[in-house]
């Protein structure tokens, strides 16, 4: 039988059949200065030249059967680095879904993969975009929709976006939103921006004891200076913090 692949694969033609290209577009979400914002590039070239668009590009293809080219994992974890100078393990990574309607590129027909990465407040000074840096901006997610999006990245923005929402409930991504430490009103914030709605003061206060008791969050040293009282300092626990790549798809 290996014999009889071994022949099947010599002579086949790929040629033969169509092939769509393939792309990797990273999402990448952060909270400055109270907001839920996205990092966008300025399209240089045709097509959408002048239009923003996610930070992204083609997966590497090899040039025969032994010969590949690399993972989408493998693109995605190149495309932040190229385009954020953020290690992989320093960045929640996860894949969002595929996005493969006809005509999305007007050049040919293009599927994309897409990821979304959350950084922490304290990691965007360092972030430092590839390419011309005065071409790349940090854009609130709530003006995404003033403003002309290249491709279907708004749509993928905003299907980003409503992932996260539902994963902050049952899981502790939170922890690449906020600063190592944080108050609650802070981290209440974040949960605020992420589900799209106000959080209740005493249930949200209820879900942080239950987070102590079980062990995701636990109390930081230190206290944060407000305009009414100093307030108690908290950290999502080693266990708890959800800062390195994941694997999980749609």
């Amino acid at each position: 039988m290996k014999k009889e692949e071994a022949e099947y694969l010599r002579t086949y033609r790929p040629d033969r059949f169509p092939r769509p290209s393939v792309t990797v577009d990273i999402v990448a979400l952060c909270i400055v200065d109270g907001e839920l914002r996205v990092l966008l590039v300025r399209r240089g070239e045709h097509p959408f030249k002048g239009a923003w668009a996610l930070p992204g590009g083609f997966v590497r293809v090899g040039d025969g059967q032994k010969d590949q080219g690399e993972g989408l994992d493998a693109a995605a974890t190149r495309e932040l680095e190229e385009e954020t100078g953020l290690a992989p393990s320093d960045v929640f990574l996860e894949q969002l879904g595929a996005f493969g309607d006809a005509g999305r590129d007007p050049r040919m027909r293009v599927i994309t993969v897409a990821y979304y990465a959350l950084i922490r407040p304290d990691l965007v000074p360092l972030v430092k975009p590839g390419g011309d840096a005065a071409q790349t901006e940090w854009h609130p997610v709530a003006e995404i929709s003033r403003i002309e999006v290249a491709f279907d990245h708004g749509e993928i923005i905003g299907r980003a976006v409503a992932r996260v929402g539902e994963r902050i409930q049952s899981s502790s991504i939170a922890a690449s939103l906020v600063a190592r430490t944080f108050t609650i009103p802070e981290l209440r914030h974040v949960y605020s921006l992420l589900e799209g709605k106000p959080q209740d003061r005493g249930n949200f206060r209820r879900k942080v004891e239950r987070l102590l008791e079980s062990g995701v969050l636990e109390a930081a040293p230190g206290k944060r200076i407000t305009s009414s009282k100093p307030a108690r300092l908290y950290r999502f626990a080693p266990r708890g913090a959800a800062t390195k790549p994941s694997r999980r798809t749609s």
